[in-house]
């Protein structure tokens, strides 16, 4: 009998131990398919035996994330081996998405960087990006500033002359600008305006260049640099109105309202600072 056939009979086994397995089958289908597997590596059938790991990884998904990471992993160093980066990529992408729901954001980076990286070399630029958003948004979270800053730059970067993408580099070169307030450095802030201008020319007639424009006192509208100004002053009352105005206009999700109730939080803590001084 042909390797392929006997892989082949060996599956269709195994499918008919999951079908009878009933709910609730998830480590019992997962062991299986690791045997599957095993069997396919045996004789020299990669593609399959990563695709068994896969089946397995999904089936451990209901039961264990470090049952299902690990069989990931396996199909992952499976297909690098044999040439087929884009499914690598995909499949850490899969893991990063476990630890995502387990709210393991550090290590959803780890995966979600591999990931970007080998659809880069694929160069499929919308996964790639897909990835990257997700390492700045969790680096911004676990107030890794300077590397979501750098993310979402690259990310706006790639995605100016992709029709698809151009429309989203505002914002995110807004998530961007978000981080850099968290920083708390208004000379920062400024010098990176000056940049996403040279980078996108129609950003400084955007809302979200207004929303910072404001804060450093350039024009009489509600903008980023108003936001900067707001800080340079310490002035909590005034930060909040500018994020109320801005929110009525363009509703804030529950990311950047986080990053946004940590500025306002470290102003609150330095007015204190000032007032105890004198």
């Amino acid at each position: 009998m042909a390797a392929d056939q006997r892989g082949a009979d060996f599956e269709k086994k195994a499918d008919k131990k999951i079908a009878g397995a009933g709910g609730g089958c998830g480590d019992r289908a997962g062991s299986v398919y690791i045997k599957l597997a095993n069997c396919h590596m045996k004789l020299n059938s990669m593609y399959e035996a990563g695709s068994a790991c896969v089946d397995a990884a999904n089936c451990y998904k209901k039961t264990s994330t470090t049952e299902a990471v690990a069989c990931y992993n396996q199909a992952v160093n499976i297909f690098l081996d044999n040439g087929r980066l884009h499914m690598a990529a995909k499949y850490c992408k899969e893991i990063g998405e476990l630890y995502e729901l387990e709210k393991n954001y550090k290590q959803a980076i780890v995966y979600f960087e591999r990931s970007a990286e080998l659809f880069q070399g694929e160069e499929v630029t919308t996964s790639a990006n897909q990835c990257k958003l997700k390492v700045a948004m969790f680096s911004a979270q676990l107030e890794q500033y300077q590397k979501a800053i750098e993310n979402f730059e690259e990310i706006a970067r790639h995605s100016l002359n992709i029709n698809l993408l151009k429309y989203g580099v505002r914002g995110h070169l807004l998530n961007a600008g978000l981080c850099q307030l968290c920083k708390g450095d208004v000379v920062a802030i400024n010098n990176s305006l000056e940049r996403y201008q040279d980078l996108d020319p129609t950003f400084s007639r955007t809302r979200e260049y207004k929303f910072f424009a404001c804060w450093l006192n350039k024009r009489n509208c509600c903008s980023c640099q108003d936001l900067a100004a707001t800080i340079d002053e310490e002035d909590v009352l005034k930060f909040t109105n500018v994020v109320k105005e801005f929110d009525s206009m363009t509703p804030l999700d529950a990311w950047k309202t986080t990053l946004l109730l940590r500025v306002k939080e470290a102003l609150k803590a330095k007015e204190l600072e000032d007032d105890d001084l004198t």
